[in-house]
Order: C-alpha cells, then sequence, then structure tokens
C-alpha cells in the first residue's frame, strides 16, 4: 500500500483529477487540474510548490563522514564548505551509474544526502570500520520544492531569515511559521528555486505559510507532468527514464557511466581512490562510446510527415518516458530516452542518447516519430544542454 507523504491532507483536496503517481512507495500529484499547462506555466512565469517528499534522505555523522562519502561519489566532498550543496552521482566499481542526488555538508562532520532510490546498504558496505552514523531519515524528513521567477520573493515574506544572500547550491538555517527548517538553494526545474527540509510532523503549518506568502504571486501547487517538462528544458536526467541504475541492469548495455550520462562535470579524477575511479580514468582516456545529448526536432520538417496525410503534427503535451529510435541515414545510431513539447521555447526536444561520433554539437540526425500508426523519421540535430537556462537561476536579478 502506498504511503501518504506529511502533505497529504493538502494536496489530496486540490488532486482534481486525482492523478496520483507512485514514487519511492508514496503516492504524490501527477497533477492538481485537469491538465497541468497552469502548473508548467507558473514554474516559468510565477512560482509552482511540489511536494517532494518521497525523495530518501540520509543523516552521514561522524568523524569519517566525508572519508565515506569522498570513497562513494565521484566529486570532492573534502573541498566542500559547511552550507555548500553538490550534485553528485555514484558508482558501482566498473564507473557505472548507480543512483544520482544531492549532498549537502550542514556542519564539519555532518551531510545529508538524497537519493532516487534507497541507498542505506549500500553506505554501510561502504561504511565498514569507519567511525560514522549512517541514517535514514526519509519519513522523518518532509521536503517541499519552491521553483520559479518568484519563489525567492515569496519565501521573503513567510521565513524568519532574509534569502537574499542565499548562493546558488547553498543551505541555510531557517524558520517558517515558527518551524525550524533548512533552505537550500537548489531544485529539479532548471529555474531559480528552493527545496525546504521540514521535520515531518510540522510540514502542514509550512505548506500552509508558503500557500498564503504567494497568493499575489501567481504561486501554484504542481505535480509530477509539470515537473518532467521542466526537467527536460533544464536538460536533467531521470532514473529509470533516462538511464537504468547499474544494479537493476538486466545486461550490460543497459549501464551507463556518468561521461555517457554528460556528468564527466562531476567526476572528480584527482581526489583519492573512490568506487569506480580506475574504470572512469580508463574511460577518460579512450572517451565516451556514448553521450547524452539535446535533440531539437525540426518543426517544419515534422510538419511535412503530417501533412503528407491530411493532419496537424500530433504532439502528446507531456513528456514521454520512452525509447525512441535516432538514426543518421538508415542506421540507427541512438535513442531518445525522454520527449516533449516545450511550450516555452515552442519546440520539440529530447534527450537522446547518440554513439560517437554522432553525438558532435550541429550534428543532424533523424528521430522516428509515429505518424498514424506508421513509423517515420523527423529530421533534428544535437544541441547544447540544457535546452533552457534563464539568467536568474545562479544571479540575483529577479525574485
Amino acid at each position: 500500500m502506498l504511503r501518504p507523504t506529511p502533505f497529504h491532507p493538502r494536496t489530496a483536496p486540490l488532486n482534481q483529477p486525482q492523478n496520483w503517481r507512485r514514487w519511492a512507495g508514496y503516492a504524490t500529484s501527477g497533477q492538481y487540474e485537469m491538465t497541468h499547462e497552469r502548473e508548467y506555466w507558473a514554474i516559468r512565469n510565477a512560482a509552482a510548490l511540489f511536494d517532494v517528499s518521497p525523495l530518501m534522505k540520509y543523516l552521514i555523522e561522524g568523524p569519517d563522514a566525508a572519508r565515506l562519502l569522498d570513497r562513494v561519489v565521484t566529486r570532492n566532498v573534502q573541498k566542500m564548505t559547511i552550507g555548500q550543496v553538490i550534485y553528485t552521482p555514484w558508482c558501482d566499481a566498473e564507473g557505472k551509474v548507480l543512483d544520482d542526488g544531492t549532498l549537502a555538508r550542514l556542519g564539519e562532520t555532518t551531510f545529508r544526502l538524497t537519493a532516487a532510490e534507497p541507498n542505506l546498504r549500500w553506505l554501510e558496505m561502504n561504511a565498514v570500520g569507519m567511525d560514522v552514523s549512517i541514517t535514514d531519515v526519509s519519513h522523518q524528513l518532509a521536503a517541499l520544492s519552491l521553483q520559479g521567477p518568484k519563489s525567492r520573493t515569496i519565501l521573503n515574506r513567510c521565513a524568519a531569515t532574509p534569502l537574499d544572500a542565499l548562493r546558488y547550491f547553498r543551505v541555510m538555517e531557517n524558520s517558517i511559521a515558527g518551524i525550524p527548517l533548512t533552505i537550500s538553494r537548489t531544485g529539479y526545474t532548471g529555474d531559480l528555486g528552493y527545496e525546504l527540509w521540514i521535520p515531518a510532523e510540522a510540514a502542514l503549518p509550512v505548506w500552509d505559510a508558503v500557500i498564503t506568502a504567494g497568493a499575489d504571486f501567481g504561486l501554484a501547487p504542481a505535480g509530477i507532468l509539470a515537473l518532467d517538462v521542466a526537467r527536460v528544458e533544464a536538460g536533467l536526467i531521470l532514473i529509470d527514464a533516462d538511464y537504468t541504475p547499474a544494479h537493476h541492469a538486466l545486461v550490460e548495455s543497459q549501464k551507463s557511466s556518468p561521461f555517457e550520462l554528460g556528468l564527466g562535470w562531476a567526476v572528480e579524477l584527482g581526489k583519492a581512490h573512490f568506487n569506480g575511479k580506475y574504470a572512469l580514468e580508463q574511460e577518460k582516456v579512450r572517451g565516451a562510446e556514448w553521450m547524452l545529448v539535446g535533440l531539437e526536432v525540426d518543426w517544419v520538417g515534422m510538419e511535412r510527415l503530417y501533412q503528407q496525410v491530411g493532419l496537424p503534427p500530433q504532439i502528446a503535451p507531456f513528456t514521454l518516458r520512452a525509447s525512441l529510435p535516432v538514426f543518421c541515414g538508415s542506421v540507427q545510431v541512438g535513442y531518445a530516452s525522454s520527449s516533449t513539447w516545450s511550450p516555452l521555447l515552442k519546440k520539440y526536444i529530447a534527450l537522446a542518447h547518440v554513439q560517437r561520433p554522432y553525438f558532435e554539437i550541429g550534428t543532424r540526425l533523424l528521430l522516428e516519430v509515429t505518424v498514424e500508426h506508421q513509423r517515420k523519421l523527423a529530421p533534428a540535430r544535437v544541441v547544447r544542454l540544457p535546452f533552457y537556462e534563464p539568467v536568474w537561476k545562479k544571479g540575483s536579478l529577479v525574485g
């Protein structure tokens, strides 16, 4: 049976279509209105409030906390300062990605790791012989994600301490409605955004305070469907959609390295030994055989395919998490794993895994689409990720 999140008493009455999605054993809203359009535009024009409580959360404490995490993740944890947050994948011994998430340094010997899937056993196996404690606080810690250009303004209305000085990928202690919590300047939309980490038993007063503060700024509760479109625009990968965790893969070809997922920037080979380092060093030298890239479909070419059968283009209004073959001429050279119509960019875009040498920026490829039950090939080209990144995401120009 699925668990309700700590915010369920607020989200359930708002869920008009009763569209619920399974996420890490929880029921979470797919959308709150009959379509997710207003929720999407709230992300890009105002602010949207997501219940992200199903994220796995681990509190890692002790003298060897940084040493353990440095062994597990591909980033250099020893360089992190107190109050800093990093995004990082972590790998098996062969350098294949097991999961990805954020890591926050809350104190000299205290960290909080978020993940998509359970990782407690993995962390404990790597911690053998170390002076460290690992606590699964997934159920004890509720989480909200407030995303959009008005998110800072809204939080400044309800938080005890203003957010103006909080830098990108930093975390601070704060309080809302008298509830102590932490707020990180992070998110999964590619926009200005914050995530609130709240004791589960005090979740509802925080929800109410944020909703009240955002009433004058177009704040809207938003669900998975709107989030899915925004994260593709931001070029952000999703586990079990854009990659298969290495320990779930049935065959070797289903596994991906950080380099193949476009996460080479998050692999710090100069640090001490970590899981998968030797394999990743070798891959760095020879170069990745695959790469996750952005694909932008030529809309005129797409229209022609539908005109041949007397129809306008038929594009799903939500993100398609399905494999669509990618060709160069008549040869398949990859596949798209997430594709969507971008309402903001007015483009059909996709995250695609493409073989070398076809993943170079500007390469002309073909994406398989279905037109009246017939498989057709729409012209597309490889573009740089992210598809969309507003100037206020990292700066302080808006909000």
